[in-house]
């Protein structure tokens, strides 16, 4: 089926008026993009301050509009003829979309990924360029975090390329996709776990491993807090410690574990870290620190910063 994206500039009304009329008029499903609610909702939610960068602000700058869809057809394009007869004044664009495009649209953002001197990441709709030698993984993210192309992914890959050996023991914390616990089994791991609070997070993880033939028996995840579930922490902590642990996510949660890593890690295990935008990392080197690891490198890519720590 195919519809109408119809897009409204509300910079000269009130937002909530706009949408009032549409709603009075039938139509609902509206979206509304304005850089003053956007702005607010930061400033009620400051532990979200993490997730925005500068990308993102320069999207919702100046935004002040209601998106709604119609169906493609003689209905819904009266609909639109009506609307911009009724509101003449009103700036209304409209796109044609496809159910497709809902669907797979996203896919075009993610490309095959060389990632330091080892790895080739390549979604699973992609085919497979020259490897040059390079161990190659299948992915498909779906709508989790995890694709490689972040700052944050690709330090922490880089990071573990040397680390990991034969009897590696690894846990993801915030595995989203599974794709640090997957590189790391690929990079020659015995065993990996991963948790994450979305509960998609295990069956996208486990797909994920199986794109690249790697069995039940060597990945584990769990949906989960591993801050908030004393179920998960007992298991995390009876696990006979980890040599490796990721967590990539976000400030405040990274400090919040730091407290409990230590325990899960082995002695002379290593703990890193990433997700911490400019601004933190000073915050994220202290929790570091004041749980007894030490830091043995601080990478940096755009305005992202990556700590690799060890249990001594």
């Amino acid at each position: 089926m195919q519809w109408l994206e119809i897009t409204a500039d509300a910079s000269d009304r009130p937002i909530d008026d706009l949408c009032s009329f549409l709603n009075d008029f039938g139509i609902d499903g509206l979206v509304i993009e304005d850089e003053d609610d956007f702005k607010a909702f930061l400033e009620r939610n400051r532990q979200y301050w993490d997730y925005v960068d500068q990308e993102l602000l320069d999207e919702k700058r100046g935004l002040h509009r209601v998106k709604f869809y119609l169906p493609d057809d003689a209905g819904g394009r009266q609909t639109l003829l009506r609307l911009r007869e009724l509101l003449p004044d009103l700036s209304i664009s409209s796109a044609c979309i496809r159910d497709e495009d809902w669907e797979n649209n996203w896919k075009r953002y993610y490309k095959p990924i060389f990632i330091g001197s080892r790895l080739l990441i390549v979604p699973e709709w992609e085919d497979i360029p020259e490897t040059h030698g390079r161990t190659v993984m299948r992915l498909n993210p779906g709508l989790i975090f995890g694709t490689g192309s972040h700052p944050t992914t690709r330090m922490c890959l880089e990071a573990a390329e040397g680390l990991i050996t034969s009897s590696s023991k690894v846990l993801d914390l915030g595995c989203g996709s599974g794709i640090l616990a997957i590189a790391a089994l690929l990079y020659g791991a015995n065993h990996a776990d991963g948790c994450d609070i979305d509960p998609k997070a295990p069956e996208t993880a486990k797909s994920n491993a199986a794109l690249n033939g790697i069995g039940d028996n060597l990945l584990d995840i769990y949906a989960g807090d591993c801050l908030a579930d004393s179920k998960l922490r007992a298991l995390l902590s009876s696990s006979g410690g980890y040599d490796i642990i990721f967590a990539n996510i976000v400030a405040d949660v990274i400090i919040s574990l730091c407290p409990s890593v230590p325990s899960w890690l082995k002695d002379g295990g290593i703990f890193i870290c990433s997700g911490v935008i400019d601004g933190r990392q000073s915050e994220v080197e202290a929790a570091i620190h004041s749980c007894g690891l030490n830091i043995l490198k601080h990478m940096q890519s755009e305005n992202w910063h990556c700590f690799i720590s060890r249990k001594e």
